[in-house]
């Protein structure tokens, strides 16, 4: 049964959920200044913020089941005020650290929730359609949240006063969530989390490894780009990273929603392995400019990598899902668990930064593309994306 109500909450939410886990990137430079930090210990930070889908995820299912969605919803925006007022009362390096990992949690118990939660909203045959929609809201919030901090800093607020800003989007997010009716969610066998003994047992499946280090490298890779993004350009080119570091990072989220909406477009058209091998090859090209290029060529190739990178995520997904016969569910876990990648990669071009330069850090990324690159070669999923010439 349709609930257009709970929809628009439910799109609200993705909207959220990026507004607020995106202004990392921008403000990177102000902490290493605030903090007074070096590379690898200011990595901690995103590490601490993404770490938390790896802790979380799977204790959100289990609350699900206890409590239902409104409630573990209410939970997570509780999280996420919590997170977001601790950093504002005690702006120090160590609290930061929590406030950003109780903030994480929360993001990752709203993404174990809207996800079937859109499915039952939206009614079944209106999903596809609903999770377009969730993306391309998604991608927008990405490319307004460093807009919304460069206005922040042009009429002179703290980079802090984000934060506050996000307490105030948290407790109005539980107010409508309070004051909108859910439906009772029934996930399909296939889609519900199963035992411990039937995540084991995909384990042995070397396919579900082989994805799943593929979605640790596909978000390792986004986010080990944006999170550096401002910094790189402030190091080897002398731009200011509250005006150039942060339009430069809005586009790049930015046309990576650009990008998804060609990505619709040539996936009625090709096969899924061929659109991936082609753009991810584009975007190591547009990363070798970026990084070795002058300052004209990385505010140029900065955003192109997140145009290229756009269909990264979904032809991942949907291979991986398509190339088993069963347990779909567990195995959708698995791969969201591999979100984890956020924390993990910036955190080792933050250390070799600090050691042989933060170029020679955000290269590895290329090793982490090569991975996605590979992809299309040894991918064999069990069902095909329908083309319209099929």
């Amino acid at each position: 049964m349709k609930n257009k109500q709970l929809v628009s909450v439910i799109l609200l939410t993705f909207f959220v959920i990026s507004f607020i886990s995106n202004i990392i990137g921008p403000i990177i430079p102000d902490l290493i200044r605030t903090f007074d930090l070096s590379l690898t210990l200011v990595s901690l930070l995103p590490f601490a913020f993404f770490i938390a889908y790896g802790v979380t995820s799977i204790p959100a299912g289990i609350l699900l089941e206890t409590f239902h969605e409104k409630k573990v919803m209410l939970m997570a925006f509780g999280l996420a005020t919590l997170g977001s007022l601790l950093i504002v009362l005690s702006p120090h390096y160590l609290t930061a650290l929590l406030s950003l990992f109780l903030i994480g949690s929360g993001m990752a118990m709203l993404q174990v929730v809207i996800n079937p939660l859109l499915r039952t909203a939206g009614g079944e045959e209106h999903y596809t359609n609903y999770s377009v929609w969730a993306q391309l809201i998604f991608g927008f919030a990405s490319f307004l949240s460093p807009m919304v901090y460069q206005y922040f800093i042009g009429i002179n607020l703290p980079w802090l006063s984000l934060y506050i800003l996000f307490i105030g989007i948290s407790a109005v997010m539980m107010f409508v969530t309070v004051s909108t009716p859910f439906p009772k969610v029934e996930l399909a066998q296939d889609e519900k989390p199963g035992a411990i003994a039937i995540h084991l047992e995909l384990f042995k499946n070397k396919q579900v490894i082989l994805y799943f280090l593929a979605m640790l490298c596909y978000v390792g890779t986004e986010q080990g780009i944006a999170t550096w993004i401002s910094q790189f350009l402030q190091t080897y080119h002398g731009l200011n990273p509250q005006t150039d570091g942060a339009n430069t990072i809005a586009y790049y989220w930015g046309l990576m929603t650009a990008g998804g909406i060609l990505g619709i477009v040539l996936l009625k058209l090709l096969d899924s392995r061929i659109v991936l091998v082609a753009f991810t090859f584009l975007a190591m090209i547009a990363l070798a400019f970026a990084l070795y290029g002058n300052a004209t060529m990385a505010l140029i190739a900065f955003p192109l990598i997140g145009f290229f990178a756009s269909v990264m995520y979904p032809i991942i997904f949907s291979l991986a899902l398509n190339s088993v016969s069963e347990h779909h569910g567990s195995f959708a876990g698995i791969i969201v668990t591999g979100i984890v990648g956020g924390a993990i990669f910036p955190f080792i071009v933050g250390g070799i930064g600090d050691i042989f330069g933060l170029k020679t850090g955000m290269s590895i990324l290329f090793l982490s593309m090569g991975y996605i690159f590979s992809i299309g070669f040894w991918a064999k999923p069990l069902v095909s994306n329908k083309r319209i010439f099929d």
